[in-house]
């Protein structure tokens, strides 16, 4: 059978033909998770965020102009929906770490009790950690010294200060993942 152009199906795409829509989806699909994955590095993710690019262009199709390249629209799309995202995804991080690393202020013993051995915790992975590492974060969340001159003062690159950041906040994760389980066995 004759493979029909991608121009043709897109044309037929735009106006509501939904065999065409399913030619396109399956030729483009599994190109295009191949290609987020090699982003968000999650299979999963990859699949739900070209889903949505695919849905979205349909939903979309009655308003859409015809389209040079249908490739490189869903191409371009995925481009968008990865920066997206990692957009997504620092915030989500910012929010948890200043969620670990808010002081807990209660009215009730038992929570105060959980809270300052939580703390307690905290500091104790803190100090636990190398010595270059213990001095990037306390730099950066303690004393709220950007990352640009922590690289600055260290005579590091800043991506060596985000790397150790980002280690020491998986490790704080860590523990405090296994104190919350191990708090839920009492």
């Amino acid at each position: 059978m004759k493979e029909i152009a991608d121009d043709v199906l897109a044309d037929a795409f735009l106006r509501g033909d939904s065999k065409a829509f399913e030619l396109l989806f399956l030729r483009y699909q599994p190109r295009l998770v191949f290609f987020v994955m090699g982003f968000v590095k999650d299979e999963e993710v990859s699949r739900d965020i070209c889903q949505d690019i695919f849905l979205r262009l349909w939903q979309g199709r009655e308003s859409m102009t015809p389209v040079k390249s249908f490739k490189s629209l869903v191409f371009s799309m995925a481009r968008h929906a990865i920066c997206n995202y990692y957009d997504h995804h620092l915030i989500v991080e910012k929010f948890k770490e200043k969620q670990l690393l808010a002081p807990v202020n209660t009215d009730n013993a038992e929570e105060q009790f959980f809270a300052e051995q939580l703390q307690e915790l905290i500091n104790s992975a803190v100090e636990s950690m190398p010595a270059q590492r213990k001095k990037i974060f306390t730099l950066s969340r303690v004393e709220g010294i950007p990352n640009s001159e922590i690289a600055e003062m260290l005579n590091i690159s800043k991506r060596t200060v985000e790397n150790h950041l980002t280690m020491a906040l998986a490790e704080l994760r860590k523990a405090v993942k296994l104190f919350l389980i191990a708090a839920m066995c009492i």
